[in-house]
């Protein structure tokens, strides 16, 4: 028997009274786990085994194979972001995002990230803010991080905006979008921020529309990530583009 802290990514149906769980594991990565039963009234995983569980699984594990549920133990049911509809299409987002980015590189602080992410917007934190601290820090783990302390073209430190690239000097300027310049510091304050330490947020909706929109397009234009979950954020409305 293995104990392994993990959160469910995704679940499909297996045979009628079972469910095939795909979990994202701190130990090994994304693992495929099947609770056997787990759909029957008297089951007594019937209430664990949905998307967005977060705990200790204890399992018989195989490697590269199906592992098995034998039980589980809840660490936080993350009951805020279960009851509405705009946490949940974040949280569903940072999900899938972060098992593309462990397919990538599968480090523990991923895992870490991810949780602590959930966390915060669990306890009414801004969902938008904690994305996109979360979008910024997992560029560094699908290796195409953007350079935030000097001009991405000639190294000056006197940046004037935001480019494709990253931050962009008067010298280098062209006709790049200009942000505020209390945006160019808060993007480099999302990249180092701990988030599990956050204990307060206040971001302009101004500085939160220039940095949403700033990864957006570098993502698109470095990653070649397309989910749909984050689509499905846009047309809720929350996110300015």
């Amino acid at each position: 028997m293995t104990e392994v802290e993990g959160i469910i990514l995704s679940t499909q149906d297996y045979g009628e009274t079972s469910k095939i769980l795909n979990v994202i594991t701190k130990q090994y990565g994304i693992i495929g786990v099947i609770a056997k039963g787990c759909k029957s009234l008297k089951s007594n995983l019937r209430s664990v085994t949905d998307k967005l569980t977060y705990g200790k699984f204890y399992i018989y594990y195989k490697k590269d194979k199906l592992s098995t549920l034998s039980s589980f133990d809840i660490i936080d049911n993350f009951k805020n972001i279960k009851k509405d509809i705009s946490k949940i299409s974040y949280a569903t987002y940072l999900l899938e995002l972060t098992g593309q980015v462990i397919k990538h590189s599968m480090k523990f602080e991923v895992y870490d990230l991810l949780i602590n992410g959930l966390i915060k917007i669990n306890e009414g934190y801004d969902s938008l803010v904690i994305m996109n601290i979360l979008e910024l820090k997992y560029l560094d783990y699908l290796g195409v991080m953007p350079i935030l302390d000097r001009c991405c073209k000639c190294g000056s430190t006197l940046i004037k905006t935001l480019s494709n690239d990253g931050y962009i000097c008067n010298k280098c300027y062209t006709n790049e979008r200009i942000v505020s310049e209390k945006t160019i510091k808060l993007l480099r304050m999302y990249y180092y921020v701990d988030i599990s330490k956050i204990t307060k947020l206040e971001v302009s909706k101004q500085a939160k529309n220039e940095i949403n929109i700033f990864l957006d397009e570098y993502y698109e234009r470095y990653t070649g990530l397309y989910l749909k979950s984050k689509k499905f954020i846009k047309n809720l409305g929350k996110i300015t583009c």
